[in-house]
């Protein structure tokens, strides 16, 4: 009797525990698969306005140093600016365009939408090089003193670079009472030639040449007299930086200059001629630059 009770009690036992287990496997398969979810990863920031060009090789020199533009903005009407054709002569002027695009470097958003800065800090950078013994970037420290400035104001050529474009070009021309070289033809040198092409490529609206120490701003022309689009940019960078505004160079003759070459593709072009050799005149030349870009910004 008691075997008996205990095989009943285990078979019921056991069939209890079956009844119970596929009741708990039948629940198990009702329940919703679990749902393993995938971390979102969010997709990388696109910068609303693309990084500057740090920098554009725009062509090399005659000792194949590489000729820089740094490059900002997106917007349709593109200026152009330029120092140092004049090499180490006027390395102020190369000085005082590493200072802008550092400052644009530091805030790209300073430059309205409509508009494209294009800086070239310096058209003749073995000239440059004779003159601080660095290629690209420098310190006023890196300066040397009393260096003829017949060796670092020409190109390794010796030609003057400012009188190797056509524009009443000739063999030879005057800086000062000095005859210069202007090379065997317009354009006959690699770094006119460059800054030809990128001037073909870009188009420029406007372009402000930098140098030094005529202490003015200057119009361009080349046979057909100052373009409208020129006189204004002398008189709102002249007005802001607080230089006199001249319609012409006139202290000794000059041709085959790369402003009045501008002039005669009906681009407007101004020289900017810092005071000295040997300061940049930010405020002044920070004025005339923001005044420039704010002209172009509501031109129609």
């Amino acid at each position: 009797m008691y075997s008996r009770t205990y095989t009943y009690g285990t078979a019921f036992t056991v069939v209890v525990l079956l009844i119970m287990g596929g009741a708990y496997m039948l629940f198990r398969t009702n329940e919703p698969t679990p749902v393993v979810e995938t971390p979102v990863v969010a997709p990388p920031t696109v910068p609303t306005t693309p990084p500057a060009l740090r920098p554009q090789i725009i062509g090399t020199s005659v000792e194949k140093r590489a000729i820089e533009a740094y490059t900002y903005g997106t917007g349709p009407t593109h200026l152009l600016f330029v120092g140092g054709i004049h090499g180490g002569y006027e390395w102020n002027s190369v000085l005082l365009a590493y200072t802008f695009i550092d400052r644009l470097e530091a805030a790209p958003e300073s430059i309205p939408e409509s508009l494209t800065v294009t800086i070239i800090p310096a058209l003749n950078p073995d000239g440059v090089f004779k003159v601080t013994g660095k290629d690209g970037r420098f310190a006023r420290t890196d300066v040397k003193v009393g260096l003829d400035p017949a060796t670092i104001r020409f190109n390794a050529n010796g030609i003057d670079l400012n009188r190797n474009f056509d524009c009443k070009w000739k063999p030879e021309s005057t800086w000062r009472s000095k005859v210069v070289s202007a090379g065997s033809a317009a354009f006959s040198e690699p770094e006119a030639a460059a800054f030809r092409d990128y001037v073909a490529k870009i188009n420029p609206s406007g372009v402000v040449f930098w140098h030094s120490q005529s202490n003015a701003v200057y119009a361009s022309e080349c046979t057909e007299g100052i373009l409208p689009g020129t006189r204004t940019l002398m008189e709102t960078y002249a007005t802001a930086a607080k230089y006199p505004a001249v319609d012409s160079f006139d202290a000794y003759p000059v041709t085959g200059d790369a402003e009045g070459w501008l002039a005669s593709i009906g681009i407007p072009a101004i020289t900017v001629e810092l005071a000295t050799h040997e300061t940049i005149e930010w405020d002044r030349n920070l004025a005339g630059f923001d005044a420039v870009l704010g002209q172009y910004r509501i031109a129609k």
